[in-house]
């Protein structure tokens, strides 16, 4: 079978499509017939070895050890093609997506390729009303915005709760999830993105280009921050005394002064999870939840697609198509 895998640490060129055997399902995993696989931030920060970030944010012994040759992609939607023992769950034929054995590297999910291996307690049956490219761009994005809002911070019904960078992965996630709550959304993203923020149901929108946001409201519940990074503490000025932060990403958040007003911050590592992901499947059916697709290219052009994503200003999801 074809694989994306990289050989040893670097840019995305480092990414070459090569010829590895179909691995076989052991006990409790399924054997996927990949149709589309997404790529996430940790895709790229193992590939470059993590080399990107500051000590002060992540420190250098509490990093993940790559091991190459590498394959890339937790995130995966395709067709069971074979039961390991003691599967009782999935057919070979069903149509199945999942986040696959994350947050381990040792052994991930190995997505980037036209099989790969899950464990059925990772995965859900995909909806008949979304094909392999919407529903592979769910899982991990997905499932950090859905452990985020109802695992972590337990989200209560009419919070006002403002997404920063509202229109990236875990982002524009986040704003369809809490509205399932009846949240108030507050939107942060830059202006092109106004329109697609909206039509998922934004109740407001920042264009951080034009106004600071942690100027223009005070006093909400939550802040989901998917950016994080050296000036995430500006968003004390936004949360009420008492309220939380919900950091996706490491940044500075002045933890002491947060303290003395009685923020939280609450979060977590996103991990694998099957029932989730068939909650997530249900809002999916049911046109409660859509995957925004940034762009999709073939499996073979997996470099141009880091290439994409390390671009930034990405509106939803980059998708990985498996022919």
């Amino acid at each position: 079978m074809k694989a994306i895998r990289a050989h040893g640490p670097g840019d995305p060129g480092v990414l070459v499509l090569d010829e590895v055997p179909v691995p076989e399902p052991g006990p409790g995993d399924v054997l996927i017939r990949v149709r589309a696989a997404c790529l996430n931030p940790p895709d790229w920060y193992a590939r470059r070895d993590y080399e990107m970030f500051p000590d002060h944010l992540f420190p250098a012994g509490g990093r993940p050890h790559v091991r190459f040759p590498w394959t890339p992609g937790s995130d995966a939607s395709g067709v069971v093609a074979a039961v390991g023992p003691g599967v009782t769950g999935f057919a070979v034929g069903d149509a199945v997506f999942g986040l696959i054995r994350f947050p381990s590297l040792d052994d991930g999910g190995r997505a980037y390729a036209e099989y790969t291996t899950a464990p059925a307690a990772h995965l859900a049956r995909k909806p008949d009303s979304v094909d392999h490219v919407q529903a592979a761009a769910v899982p991990m994005a997905g499932l950090t915005a859905y452990q985020f809002l109802f695992d972590h911070v337990r989200l209560p019904e009419g919070w006002t709760v403002l997404v920063n960078g509202a229109a990236g992965g875990v982002g524009h996630f986040a704003v369809q999830l809490a509205k399932t709550r009846g949240a108030h959304v507050i939107a942060v993203a830059s202006s092109r993105h106004e329109d697609f923020l909206r039509g998922l149901g934004a109740d407001e929108y920042i264009d951080y280009t034009a106004t600071a946001a942690e100027d223009a409201v005070r006093d909400v519940d939550l802040v989901v921050d998917t950016v994080g990074g050296p000036d995430a503490h500006r968003f004390l000025k936004a949360v009420r005394d008492g309220g939380t932060i919900s950091p996706v990403f490491h940044g500075d958040y002045h933890r002491e002064e947060a303290a003395r007003r009685g923020i939280e911050f609450r979060g977590g590592q996103v991990h694998s999870d099957g029932a989730q992901m068939a909650e997530l499947a249900a809002l999916l059916a049911d046109g409660s939840l859509r995957a925004g697709i940034d762009s999709v290219y073939d499996l073979a052009d997996a470099a141009k697609a880091h290439e994409r994503a390390e671009g930034g200003h990405i509106q939803g999801k980059i998708v990985l198509s498996v022919p």
